[in-house]
């Protein structure tokens, strides 16, 4: 008689098989882009990218994912890029500000389909920011980089897919059609939320260098991936975000201070996080940790002591100044909206209930109140 496998020892078993095409993906998009003399930088992209389209339940992304990525991608940073070129004496601060708000108003203008991709936006705008000598050749190296690694983390991904896996993804985005690009703009423009997005992505770098913090950047990413509308969808990004940045030092903290940085190292280093992931069955961390270990790493060189504790609580500062934000600032609870569906019983409101059920639970778990689920 055979004994049935636990789901629990299955879905880690899985995430193994994902560890080592997130390793050897990692490790070929950079010794490939290395070869192909894109330089350091645009490898560091490249391998973020490859390690990131691996899914760890090995479902098939949709077709049109890889040109809309490469389009809003490329778009967001020649976008950066032009700005700092206009403005060539300008300080960074003023960069960070401008491109800041370009980004969130960019975003506005993604359909509802494309919303998850409104991170990528806000991020990858401020990245030719980061490198003061980055010119137009640079910007055509990174996007060869970033379709290098979607190539090749996707042919892993089908190659090492398991008999019975690799079934179309679900869909992700809202069902609907989308509200016309003027509608989309007249509600962002008369939205609390949006303009407190909008004034501290402006200001969120000049506020880390006026802390004097060593890394102010984080504090510009900590509230543009994180601030959200409501109080506990912000609360659930700052404790994915914080278990992810943690998780995601470790393996290269052991791997490129022992052996040091190339190509090897890298594979080491991004697959034994996917693999220290799913070992300790934290799943829902690892896009996170992996972004922790590709950005961090993967384009610094061997880590150096003080990058770090300083990488973590500049990380911690701009995860509390969008709480604080969050919660004194026009604030939304999911909690009590929660609350007050649940007096209501037509069919509207239970689909209302099962969208803010995860932001409203994770309110009601920082308060330590239990939360009923939505029948």
């Amino acid at each position: 008689m055979t004994l049935p496998i636990p789901m629990a020892t299955e879905a880690q078993w899985l995430g193994l098989r994902a560890a080592l095409a997130i390793g050897l993906a990692a490790s070929i998009t950079r010794l490939i882009c290395l070869t192909l003399g894109l330089g350091d930088i645009p490898a560091a992209y490249g391998v973020v990218v490859g390690v990131l389209v691996v899914r760890p339940d090995f479902c098939r992304w949709p077709a049109l994912i890889y040109p809309v990525l490469l389009l809003i991608a490329g778009v967001a940073m020649a976008v950066g890029l032009s700005v700092r070129m206009m403005f060539p004496d300008a300080p960074q601060v003023w960069w960070f500000g401008l491109v800041g708000v370009v980004m969130q108003l960019l975003a506005v203008a993604l359909p509802a389909k494309l919303a998850l991709l409104t991170n990528v936006v806000a991020a990858a705008g401020v990245l030719p920011l980061l490198d003061l000598s980055a010119s137009w050749a640079d910007w055509g190296h990174q996007m060869e980089a970033i379709a290098m690694g979607l190539a090749i983390g996707t042919a892993l991904q089908w190659g090492l897919t398991p008999p019975g896996y690799g079934a179309p993804a679900p869909p992700s985005g809202p069902e609907g059609e989308d509200l016309p690009l003027p509608e989309r703009y007249r509600l962002a423009f008369t939205s609390w939320s949006f303009w407190r997005k909008l004034v501290l992505a402006a200001f969120a770098l000049a506020i880390g260098v006026g802390l004097g913090t060593q890394t102010p950047k984080y504090l510009y990413f900590g509230v543009v991936l994180l601030l959200n509308d409501s109080i506990g969808a912000t609360l659930a990004r700052v404790r994915d975000r914080m278990v992810g940045v943690s998780l995601g030092v470790l393996m290269p903290l052991l791997v490129f201070n022992s052996i040091g940085l190339n190509s090897v190292g890298v594979a080491l280093a991004m697959g034994g996080t996917a693999a220290l992931v799913a070992a300790l069955n934290l799943g829902p961390y690892l896009r996170t940790a992996l972004i922790s270990s590709g950005v961090a790493f993967a384009g610094y060189g061997p880590l150096v002591a003080w990058y770090i504790p300083n990488r973590w609580i500049d990380y911690l500062i701009g995860s509390g100044l969008a709480l604080v934000s969050g919660i004194l600032l026009f604030p939304r609870s999911s909690l009590s909206r929660y609350r007050r569906l649940l007096e209501v019983s037509d069919n509207d409101s239970h689909e209302q209930l099962r969208r803010l059920y995860p932001a409203a639970r994770e309110e009601a778990a920082w308060l330590g109140q239990r939360l009923p689920p939505v029948d």
